[in-house]
């Protein structure tokens, strides 16, 4: 008898260790710490953020992802697949960039254009030949933005008289609000104005309408001598005395002054769409939502 095949078979299993189970906890333990810590370094961050700052956060966020990684050119109105628009595949004009304007929009415009405000009001107190000429600065916000006006005084005139020459402290006014006007990438708008008085020898060769305008273009001169990027103008213009500030009194000095508008997201927009339909460029209605009727625009 063969003793050998009666001896049992065992077979060992190796019980399975559990040490992978209770290492798994401390890698979401981990990815928890890390969370937590990013959470209480963002709301640190917000914390010591100004309410400008807080408003761009919120508009960055709001941007849809499409318009942030491919921008508004393919973003407009338009339902053609083609960039350039249409039905002929060979048409080389192309649309507009749509623009729309949020109410976040509108509160960081207004409130970077009141920043301005208070920056140029500043100023004025801080440098004694700006403080100096107070009077005839009139600084205030309108519907088309932040408009600087310079006015004319019978004892401190702005220009020689029934000329574009600028005196020498008008001048120094100019060159030395012309850094500030940069820190905005808002464009501008310079118009000149006049009294309503003709000259001697009438308006045939050179009247109030040219005078307007040579005194628009002298004040644009010495705003960029003093620092103003030229690429933030938009219009200089002459009105000669079709705005007088007291038109029951034609020759006022109040109604002779130079006025520099620092437009708007809206005023430039509309600005923007008037150059480019005089160019023959097509415009795209874009939605515009309104501020708040509760904002107050100070007059």
């Amino acid at each position: 008898m063969n003793h050998n095949a009666r001896r049992p078979i065992v077979i060992r299993r190796k019980k399975k260790s559990d040490h992978g189970a209770h290492g798994s906890w401390k890698i979401a333990y981990a990815d928890f710490m890390t969370a937590m810590m990013a959470f209480f370094l963002v709301m640190w961050l917000l914390s010591g953020s100004s309410e400008a700052e807080l408003e761009a956060i919120s508009e960055y966020f709001n941007t849809p992802l499409k318009v942030a990684m491919f921008g508004g050119d393919k973003n407009s109105a338009s339902n053609s697949a083609i960039p350039g628009g249409g039905d002929d595949v060979t048409h080389q004009e192309g649309e507009v960039k749509k623009v729309v304007i949020t109410p976040h929009a509108y509160k960081l415009d207004d409130a970077q254009l009141r920043q301005l405000k208070m920056r140029l009001d500043s100023l004025i107190q801080q440098d004694p030949a700006l403080r100096a000429l107070q009077e005839q600065l009139r600084i205030e916000m309108t519907p088309e933005g932040l408009r600087i006006q310079i006015i004319d005084d019978k004892q401190r005139p702005m220009f020689r008289i029934g000329s574009a020459a600028i005196v020498p402290q008008m001048r120094t006014v100019l060159r030395t609000i012309a850094p500030v006007l940069n820190e905005l990438p808002n464009h501008l708008t310079i118009s000149g104005h006049t009294d309503d008085l003709p000259y001697s020898a009438g308006d045939a060769s050179y009247g109030n309408w040219e005078l307007s305008s040579d005194r628009a273009n002298a004040a644009r001169r010495e705003l960029v001598i003093g620092g103003l990027d030229n690429e933030k103008l938009l219009r200089v213009i002459g009105l000669a005395a079709t705005m007088s500030l007291d038109p029951d009194v034609p020759d006022a000095p109040i109604n002779r002054r130079i006025s520099i508008l620092v437009l708007n997201q809206e005023a430039n927009r509309r600005m923007m769409e008037e150059r480019d339909e005089a160019m023959g460029i097509p415009v795209y209605e874009s939605p515009l939502i309104s501020p708040k009727e509760d904002s107050v625009i100070e007059r």
